[in-house]
């Protein structure tokens, strides 16, 4: 009797147990994380919240070339990476590239950054939703999204003006999906 009655209060516990081993075994028992960014692969979506207000989605960027930098104030090759694109992205931005820099310093507030952020032409992020992140933490980190949404490039690293060119000519040159230039090679 003792074994029944221990085994009545058992059942939802063990029901429960083998539900949450069962679940576990589909991966369903954590919260879903977004894939980390791949090359070759779409770009997964991420919201950037902007300094100046604006909110973007990488899905609405579409057709341009798209560059996240990761960079800290404290960070070297970040101090000497940060002008060049700024300067790369005032040249080339004509041309469908996008540029956006998000620090990696909750400690700085973003009214330090201020007279920074007033002389750049590059985008600085208040904050990014989804899975880009500095690669194995290192800073300066860079992602690269060609104009059909393809992850093209993601490596830790400062550019220098021969990475940006050797990088971010090809892309640039390639037409829009589903532009007019695409069209008139199939005609």
């Amino acid at each position: 009797m003792l074994a029944v009655n221990m085994s009545r209060r058992m059942a939802p516990a063990l029901a429960l147990a083998f539900a949450m081993a069962f679940a576990m075994t589909l991966g369903m028992a954590t919260p879903l994380r977004a894939k980390a960014p791949q090359i070759g692969e779409i770009a997964p979506e991420a919201t950037l919240n902007l300094v100046n207000g604006e909110t973007v989605k990488l899905s609405e960027l579409h057709g341009q070339v798209v560059v996240l930098n990761f960079w800290a104030t404290w960070c070297g090759p970040c101090r000497t990476e940060l002008p060049t694109l700024d300067t790369y992205y005032r040249i080339q931005r004509k041309f469908g590239l996008r540029i956006f820099s998000a620090t990696t310093e909750s400690s700085v507030p973003e009214r330090s950054l201020r007279k920074l952020f007033d002389v750049l032409t590059i985008e600085p992020v208040r904050r990014l939703r989804g899975p880009y992140r500095p690669i194995e933490g290192a800073v300066p980190t860079n992602y690269i999204i060609d104009r059909a949404g393809r992850i093209r490039y993601a490596k830790a690293g400062a550019f220098d003006l021969d990475d940006l060119n050797r990088e971010l000519v090809p892309l640039l040159r390639e037409p829009a999906p589903g532009s007019d230039a695409r069209r008139a090679g199939t005609k």
